[in-house]
């Protein structure tokens, strides 16, 4: 007699949670009515924010951030974010600065002082004058 063999029962495990390796991820649950772009949720800093993707064209406006979407293996409508641009963030300890002075910025250049010196001069007096 042939020993029974039992029939394995499917295991109902379930996958261990993927550790995120940044807190900034976008799940992406549509597109855009053109098609171009895509609707997202993105969680970031304990946040959670609907927003769209658009792709970058030659010639129109920057909106926003630019970002590069790397989509997960396991679930690929689920991407880390990686922040190439955010213009939010100022680029360097001058422009931090800057902002924290109070008043207008400062927008005179040297060539704009000499030219403003060479136009409004008070003007030479002619030796033909009277006074």
């Amino acid at each position: 007699m042939a020993p029974e063999q039992k029939e394995k029962e499917p295991s109902a495990e379930v996958p261990a949670p993927v550790e995120a390796s940044s807190g900034d991820v976008v799940l992406i649950h549509g597109t855009t009515a053109d098609g171009k772009g895509l609707a997202v949720l993105r969680r970031r800093e304990n946040r959670l924010e609907s927003g769209l993707v658009m792709p970058i064209e030659h010639g129109k406006p920057i909106v926003g951030e630019v970002v590069t979407l790397q989509p997960r293996s396991e679930f690929p409508l689920l991407c880390d974010v990686k922040v190439h641009y955010d213009p939010g963030l100022p680029k360097s300890a001058e422009v931090q600065e800057s902002r924290r002075t109070k008043g207008p910025g400062q927008v005179a250049t040297d060539v704009y002082r000499s030219n403003w010196e060479r136009i409004f001069q008070p003007k030479a007096k002619s030796g033909g004058d009277l006074n």
